[in-house]
C-alpha cells in the first residue's frame, strides 16, 4: 500500500496537469481557457512555447470562413524548448530550443516521398496545428513526427529572429520559388500584409530586377520599400493595371503575386502578367473565385497560375535560419506589437482592424 500511494499521486498529478490556451468555440467565439498539458507519445514530442503570433489565417478561422472543429487551440507559429520527447526520437535533448514550421509532414506517406511535403497525407494534410490537432497558441505544444520536425535554433539568434520563419516567411518566399522567378525577372506584389511582405523580400533574394508593391496603407508601403520593393502603388491614387504595364513598357511583369486572397486583387494580378508569365497565387479566399476570359486570354496566353501552402518541416525551417543568421533576411521590423498570453483576444481585434500601424503580434505564453 505505501509503495502504491505515491505511484497514483503521480498519475494523478498528471493527469490533472493543465495549461492555459486559445480555444476557438465557434464564429467569433474564441476564450483564453485551462486545458490538459498533452504529453508525447511514440514520435512526438511537447514543447514549451516560447514566442508564438496570430498569423491572416487564424482570423479566417475565427470568422467562421475557414472551418475547424470546436474546441480546437488555434495557432501554428510555434517556437518553444523541448518539455518531453517521445519514444523512438534519437539526436534532441529535453531544454534544447527549437523552431517548428507551421507545416509538419510526416516523410514517409505517398506525397511526402514524391517530395510534395506540404500536402503530407492528402490536401492541406500537412497543415495541422490549428487545423487538424491543437495549436501554438498556448503553453505547451504537442509536435507531431518530432524528428522530421524539430529545428534546432542557433544560439546566436533570437526568438523574435526566428519566430516568423515559421509560417509566413515560408511561404511568402514560397511565392517567388514556386513561379521559378528567374534572375532579372519583373514581378508586381498584390498587397503588402506580412505575407506579401514576405514574398517582396522573398523576389529581392530570388534575383527580381523590378519589384512594384501594391498597397494603399502608409506605413505597409514604407514597409514593402525596407523588404525589397523599388516602387509602391496605392491603387486609391491610380489605375494600378495601367501603372505597372507603363513601368514594364507596355509588356506586363514575369510574375505577379496575389497575397490577400480577393477577387479583385487576383485579377488584377491576372491583367499585368505577361503572356507566358506566371501569377502566384498566396492568398487564402473565401468564396467564388472566377478567372476573367480576357486577361487570361481565353486559355490560350500560356499563363500559369500556381498556388503553394507554407513549406515545413525542419530543414525548410534550417534553411531559412540560416538566411537570417548570415544577415541575408530580417523580419524583426514585421513584428510591431507585444502582447501576453492573457492578453490574447485584445490582440486579435488589433490584428483583424489593422489598427495602429500593426503588421504581426508577438504572443508570450
Amino acid at each position: 500500500m505505501t509503495t502504491m500511494a505515491p505511484q497514483l499521486l503521480e498519475r494523478k498529478s498528471k493527469s490533472i496537469a493543465t495549461m492555459r490556451a486559445l480555444v476557438f468555440h465557434g464564429p467569433n467565439q474564441i476564450a483564453i481557457e485551462n486545458v490538459p498539458v498533452p504529453r508525447a507519445g511514440v514520435g512526438e514530442a511537447v514543447i514549451r512555447v516560447t514566442l508564438t503570433t496570430i498569423c491572416g489565417t487564424d482570423i479566417h478561422i475565427v470568422k467562421g470562413e475557414y472551418k475547424v472543429r470546436p474546441g480546437l487551440v488555434i495557432g501554428h507559429e510555434p517556437v518553444g524548448v523541448i518539455h518531453e520527447l517521445g519514444d523512438g526520437l534519437t539526436g534532441y535533448r529535453v531544454g534544447e530550443r527549437v523552431l517548428v514550421g507551421a507545416i509538419t509532414p510526416c516523410g514517409q506517406c505517398g506525397s511526402c516521398l514524391s517530395g510534395q511535403w506540404l500536402q503530407c497525407g492528402g490536401p492541406i494534410g500537412g497543415w495541422k496545428f490549428g487545423n487538424t490537432i491543437h495549436g501554438a497558441q498556448a503553453e505547451y505544444l504537442l509536435v507531431p513526427n518530432a524528428q522530421a520536425n524539430l529545428a534546432r535554433i542557433p544560439d546566436e539568434l533570437s526568438d523574435e529572429q526566428v519566430v516568423l520563419l515559421a509560417d509566413i516567411a515560408s511561404t511568402g518566399i514560397s511565392a517567388a520559388e514556386s513561379a521559378d522567378l528567374r534572375i532579372g525577372d519583373t514581378t508586381a506584389v498584390f498587397a503588402q500584409g506580412p505575407i506579401g511582405l514576405c514574398a517582396t523580400a522573398g523576389a529581392r533574394l530570388k534575383g527580381a530586377s523590378l519589384i512594384i508593391g501594391v498597397e494603399c496603407d502608409p506605413a505597409r508601403a514604407a514597409m514593402a520599400k525596407k523588404m525589397g520593393a523599388d516602387i509602391v502603388l496605392d491603387f486609391k491614387k491610380c489605375d494600378v493595371v495601367a501603372e505597372v504595364l507603363r513601368l514594364t513598357d507596355g509588356r506586363g511583369v514575369d510574375v505577379a503575386i496575389e497575397a490577400l486572397g480577393t477577387q479583385s486583387t487576383f485579377e488584377s494580378a491576372l491583367r499585368v502578367l505577361r503572356p507566358g508569365g506566371t501569377l502566384s497565387s498566396l492568398g487564402v479566399y473565401s468564396g467564388k473565385l472566377s478567372v476573367p476570359l480576357e486577361p487570361f486570354a481565353a486559355g490560350l496566353g500560356d499563363h500559369k497560375i500556381v498556388t503553394t501552402l507554407c513549406p515545413g518541416g525542419k530543414e525548410r525551417m534550417r534553411r531559412l535560419m540560416e538566411m537570417v543568421l548570415h544577415r541575408r533576411l530580417d523580419l524583426t521590423p514585421l513584428l510591431t506589437h507585444r502582447f501576453k498570453l492573457e492578453q490574447i483576444t485584445d490582440a486579435y481585434r488589433l490584428f483583424a482592424e489593422h489598427r495602429d500601424g500593426v503588421l504581426k503580434v508577438a504572443i508570450e505564453p
